[in-house]
């Protein structure tokens, strides 16, 4: 390709509205546009570096057994209605109406669809499948932002294994974990798996991959002295001992104006430090109210109440509705005495005595109390959010709690929706049972976002070979300079006859804007064509990462970038 024929509309300015770097980048590189909040045009760099990573996901899931489909994206209602993911879902789902009045959605995952496909299966025989496609999937994202990293239109990969049995799934789900774990290596990643929540797909186990960056709006912790990950939705850890006083007996105290956990504990330091108080609060979840007991000192990780309870809707409870329930505010509310409500509470209270709650009276506060004999508590579950510096459960060391961008996901499904649409098998004596399940995902364009922002420098983006747009731009510093135009001519021919992917910078440009465009948008590696090398039988190849020049042959040139290319085309 020819730069002078190319459509690469590079900007001197980022977006107001930028705030990650991948989004900076991809705008002023001439890679993507912005058609509305989340929707974004693919430009021909950008589908170009999208087609390569597409095809990296395809050789992977390709060698695993992988069978490539096209489904639908319109999907019938009833379809996710017959799974109950259509209110599961929420707002996040994109419903409409045909002209006859039929309720339709835009389909965000498909394991539906694929497991109406699978009733086509009659045996154990016909098992394992591993399908999967390349497809546009919408979400109604209420915040759309960071340019790639978070829209409401995107293309996804995902891919679905059919077991006969729990080992099958198992297999099927670690050939896809040794998949992802190849397929980010090999465009330019660093992800690791941490265990993860399996939230509204269902399932027994999840792991999703995360790339840490500052642009990422997730929390994973890891430890720094084993292999101990997970995400902040699943994250455990070991809390100290805390020494209680011997059980005492409850008593109610005044607490006028007191209605936070630091005012009570500057107030009454020698009874209502953060670690004895009991936080107390409450939510509605699948329409029912339920009392959630924290520790003071500890937040609530909200997933894990939602995991907990195998809830399909959460939100906190109105003010109205507290008083309705307790008899009082936020602020004064308590558990003590209460039947009649579902009580969830954090382990960290287990056997705990001496602590201090609302009284569910306004301006009043319990002391002394003993959890296992004050408090009906009808579920005990971990439900606390993790902690920098708190320690792991693998093997004491502290915790570390980070960033990062989830770039896929896999889950052992089971047999949720082979259930719901009637996939069933026979088995070797003849039983019908249903067949086992996983889906496994990859976001395409955000795995793009991710690369850049794991892999950019002051100038602009740094592709690894492997998804680069081009792999070799050749600069020409004088385009009206016959002899030097001859040269980069015959170079570009060489290179392209090799099968390298060569962009010919011929623009009638400055030699500045022409370097500062070609660092901008990433290209690896970097032939500058000019009068004095020419002369000289040299030219200049730079490498984009650390912008290291050399002087080399003109002679062994293209043998030089060939080679070099040929041994990162597969990853870096």
């Amino acid at each position: 390709m020819r730069w002078s024929e190319a459509h690469i509309p590079t900007l001197r300015d980022a977006p107001a509205d930028a705030e990650a770097v991948s989004h900076k980048l991809l705008v002023r590189g001439g890679f993507i546009r912005q058609l509305a909040a989340g929707s974004y045009t693919m430009l021909p760099l950008g589908q170009k570096v999208r087609l390569k990573v597409t095809g990296i996901i395809r050789e992977e899931m390709d060698a695993i057994g992988g069978q490539e489909m096209v489904l639908p994206t319109l999907h019938p209602a009833e379809v996710w209605k017959k799974s109950e993911r259509y209110d599961l879902m929420g707002e996040n789902l994109f419903k409409l109406k045909d002209r006859k009045g039929t309720d339709l959605v835009l389909g965000m995952t498909e394991e539906e669809i694929f497991a109406m496909l699978a009733t086509e299966l009659f045996s154990y025989r016909d098992l394992p499948q591993i399908w999967y496609q390349m497809h546009t999937k919408f979400r109604d994202e209420p915040r759309p932002k960071s340019g790639l990293l978070r829209v409401r239109e995107f293309t996804m990969k995902d891919s679905y294994t059919l077991d006969i049995d729990g080992p099958g799934l198992d297999a099927g789900f670690d050939k896809h974990h040794e998949a992802y774990k190849r397929i980010f290596a090999r465009i330019g990643l660093t992800a690791i798996g941490v265990q993860a929540s399996s939230g509204a797909m269902g399932g027994s186990e999840s792991i999703e991959f995360m790339q840490r960056s500052d642009a990422g709006e997730d929390w994973v912790v890891t430890c720094e002295n084993c292999d101990y990950r997970a995400n902040i939705q699943k994250a455990v850890s070991t809390l100290p001992e805390v020494d209680d006083d011997e059980s005492s007996e409850l008593t109610r105290f005044a607490t006028p104006g007191l209605r936070t956990i630091n005012a009570l504990a500057d107030a009454h330091p020698d009874i209502a430090t953060a670690e004895r108080q009991i936080k107390s609060l409450v939510y509605v979840v699948d329409g029912e109210p339920v009392i959630v007991l924290l520790r003071g000192d500890h937040d609530l990780q909200e997933q894990k109440l939602m995991d907990a309870i195998g809830a399909a809707d959460l939100r906190a409870s109105l003010p109205e509705e507290i008083r309705d329930l307790l008899g009082a505010d936020p602020g004064s509310l308590g558990a003590v005495g209460v039947e009649g409500v579902r009580i969830l509470a954090d382990p960290a209270l287990k056997g705990r005595l001496g602590m201090t709650t609302g009284a569910n009276e306004d301006d009043w506060h319990y002391k002394g109390v003993d959890v296992s004999r004050d408090i009906d508590v009808t579920q005990w579950a971990e439900l606390r959010a993790i902690t920098t510096g708190e320690t792991c459960v693998e093997c004491g060391h502290s915790l570390e709690l980070w960033k990062g961008i989830e770039v896929g996901h896999i889950f052992k499904l089971g047999t949720k929706y082979s259930e719901a649409f009637g996939a069933y098998v026979q088995d070797e004596d003849g039983e019908s049972r249903p067949i086992i399940m996983g889906s496994y995902g990859i976001g395409v364009e955000r795995g793009m976002a991710a690369v850049v922002e794991a892999n950019h420098d002051e100038n602009g983006i740094i592709w690894p070979v492997s998804v680069a747009p081009f792999e070799v731009v050749i600069t020409v510093v004088r385009v009206d300079d016959e002899q030097t135009r001859a040269v980069a001519e015959d170079l570009y021919n060489k290179l392209e006859g090799a099968g390298t992917d060569v962009l010919l910078d011929d623009r009638v440009e400055r030699p500045g804007v022409k370097f500062a465009d070609s660092e901008l948008i990433g290209i690896p590696y970097r032939i500058t064509v000019g009068p004095r090398g020419v002369a000289e039988g040299v030219v200049e190849l730079t490498e984009r990462r650390g912008l290291e020049k050399e002087n080399v042959a003109l002679g062994e040139v293209a043998t030089t970038v060939i080679d070099s290319v040929g041994r990162h085309r597969f990853g870096i």
